[in-house]
Formats: C-alpha cells, structure tokens, sequence
C-alpha cells in the first residue's frame, strides 16, 4: 500500500514524519511533492527511502492512499488538476477542516475521509479526528484507523462536529502555548521571577499535569479540587481566574467558527 501526500508544509511534514518514524509507514511506503519541490528534499535529507513527484499526476497514479495537506483556498484548482487520474480504488484524506467528506465525494471519484492531525501527533500522542465519506469500505476503514493509532489514538467525529473539535485538538496547543506565555509574563511582571525560571517551571508543570491525566490518577474536576484547599491560596488563585475570565473561550471558539463559515463561503465562490 502506497501513501502519497500532495504538501509538505508544517502539518504535511509533521504528519509524514510522524507515521514514518513510529513504525507506522515504511520511508518507502511514501510518495511526496509540494509546489517548492526543495521542502519536499529537505524531507529527503532525513529519509532517504522517501519517494519524491515532480508532478501530481504520477504521485496519484502510482499511490493508493492519497492525503492532501494543502491550505483551503487552494482545494478547488487542486481538486480540478487531479480529478482525471484517479481510480474507485483510492481513498483521498483531506486533513482540512473546511472541506467536508460530502464535499471531497462530490470532486473526486474515489473514496474519501477527513482525518484532522495535531502537532500533538509529533510525539505519538494525542489524538487524530476521523470522518468518513459513505463511499469509504469498511477495510479501508480499519486501515487508515490502524495506521493513526502509531501516532495518536484515532477519534470517529460526526461531521457537524469537526470544527469545534479541531479546535480543542488541533488549535488547542497553540490556545495553551499563548495562555502559558502569558502565565509566564505574569510571574515576571507580579512577583519578579525571570523569565527563564518560570519557562522551565511551566514546562516542566504541564509535562506533570499530563502525565497525572494519562495516568487516570485525576479527572479535571479531582484534580483541582485536590490541590485547591479550603481557604488557601491555590483557592484565591481560582476566585481571581473566576471574576477575570468573562467570556474568553466563548469568545475563542465564536471566532473560530467564524472563520470556519468565511473559509466554507469562500470555496463555494471561487
């Protein structure tokens, strides 16, 4: 079975890396072109065994599972290019959450599912969100599942779902990275820590914290009531979040769908 994957930009390089080194997919078992070409050799350097095309058409001739790792705006020319080459056989993965699963059935004649990757996935964990289009056989199915469970643990989402829950899985580590930023600021700015004392005391917190999580030692709800003690100062800290926090991640999330809306729009119009 051979993967081709049309972009190697960060999350195409991610998720490629990512299957190849977990023992997921052979370097071998890859096909990769991207329109700069020298991203795609950069990939080489690191794995000499990968496949490189110069063009789309003999990348999506010789694979058998194609992944398209392109920005949203760029799915319609891309969907016009391909289109002619392709075989009932093949499944095309989209991991873009504008362009669903009906809307992949309806430009290419194969089968078709959308798996959603997190940076998360870089180190074997976290998780990938799967939707599949109805032409997807069951086989293909329990392969692209079998395959992601090397970097991640695969989650089936109901399509109306995708976006709220990319938000949380694939956006969530840059919403936590900015929040912690600002921890971090706060612990300079406050109470004078520097900067590199409180960067290696988050970090190493947050490593900590996920591993209680993994361990199932807490839930979110035991844990904090764990540490917080009555009338003590981890109590304090949470009365000040709960009078500052307003409708942050309403907010968050009502911008993010937002955005989700305009990009849908914007591939209807072109």
């Amino acid at each position: 079975m051979i993967w081709g994957v049309i972009g190697t930009g960060n999350m195409g390089t991610i998720v490629i890396e990512s299957l190849i080194e977990s023992g997921s997919l052979e370097a071998n078992e890859m096909i990769v072109t991207n329109r700069s070409l020298e991203k795609a050799y950069q990939l080489k350097q690191r794995h000499p065994r990968l496949g490189i095309k110069k063009e789309l058409r003999d990348l999506i001739v010789e694979s058998d599972i194609i992944m398209l790792c392109v920005k949203p705006h760029d799915m319609k020319e891309l969907f016009a290019e391909i289109k002619p080459y392709f075989r009932n056989s093949q499944c095309v993965i989209s991991i873009t959450s504008p362009v669903g699963v009906d809307e992949l059935e309806k430009a290419l004649p194969c089968q078709v599912a959308r798996i959603v990757p997190s940076i998360t996935n870089r180190a074997f964990s976290g998780t990938t969100l799967m939707s599949f289009g109805e032409s997807v056989q069951p086989e293909m199915k329990a392969l692209l599942k079998q395959t992601f469970k090397f970097i991640s643990r695969p989650i089936e989402i109901e399509e109306p779902y995708i976006r709220v829950c990319s938000d949380i899985v694939s956006c969530g580590p840059a919403f936590i990275s900015f929040l912690m930023e600002r921890w971090i600021k706060a612990a300079r700015e406050v109470a004078g820590l520097p900067e590199d004392i409180a960067t290696e005391l988050t970090t190493e917190m947050l490593i900590g914290y996920g591993s209680l999580l993994a361990k199932n030692h807490y839930t979110l709800e035991t844990l904090r009531k764990k540490v917080s003690v009555k009338g003590g100062v981890t109590g304090e800290g949470l009365v000040a979040l709960e009078q500052n926090i307003g409708n942050l991640f309403e907010e968050m999330f009502q911008a993010t769908q937002k955005k989700h809306k305009a990009d849908k729009l914007m591939l209807k119009q072109d």
